[in-house]
């Protein structure tokens, strides 16, 4: 079932279509972080302006170099030791889509640890973006009976997993990590 989920949201994203999915969060509206079509599509759906900021989720620590001009030593021990799913925002974000990439020009990045997320990220090779799964300004879903219809008829695909699951979900916690290493916290 897992992997026959992952497969269907896996020929989604590479056609550039909009996912809706579980996260290690909360549920989350995804697309290919390096297509600019998806990420407008996406945008169009949740109906949110492009200047707002948009995070991307990652598998492993080891491909954020991929995607950013530099990355503080720091960084690693910060996502190793992070307690909570933590989205680290970066200076000089690089081969992302130009709309997921910040008008300051960095990007939040998050290296995911969940069943359904991680090894769909590791089979399509990118990133992918997540953002919650609501309308521009509407409060995040918590659950998946809490995503309004507008969004739910308008994705590609909607994943058949967690969608039972009750339990007690937040945002992550956001760190905005400066080139030095210094770091403040935008959300606990």
């Amino acid at each position: 079932m897992l992997k026959e989920e992952i497969n269907k949201a896996l020929e989604v994203l590479k056609s550039g279509g909009v996912i809706l999915y579980p996260t290690d969060t909360i549920w989350g509206l995804g697309c290919d972080a390096t297509n600019p079509e998806a990420v407008d599509k996406l945008l169009k759906i949740k109906n949110r302006p492009a200047e707002k900021s948009l995070i991307v989720l990652l598998d492993v620590d080891s491909k954020i170099q991929s995607y950013l001009t530099e990355v503080p030593e720091v960084a690693y021990d910060l996502i190793e030791y992070a307690e909570n799913p933590l989205t680290i925002i970066f200076s000089g974000a690089k081969n992302l889509a130009q709309n997921v990439i910040n008008n300051d020009g960095s990007v939040g990045i998050r290296i995911v640890k969940h069943d359904f997320c991680t090894p769909l990220i590791q089979r399509f090779r990118k990133p992918i973006v997540s953002t919650s799964a609501n309308l521009s300004g509407a409060s995040s879903p918590m659950n998946f009976d809490d995503i309004s219809i507008e969004i739910t008829e308008a994705v590609d695909y909607i994943v058949d997993f967690e969608q039972e699951n009750r339990a007690a979900r937040k945002p992550s916690t956001i760190m905005k990590l400066s080139p030095g290493g210094q770091f403040e916290f935008i959300r606990k």
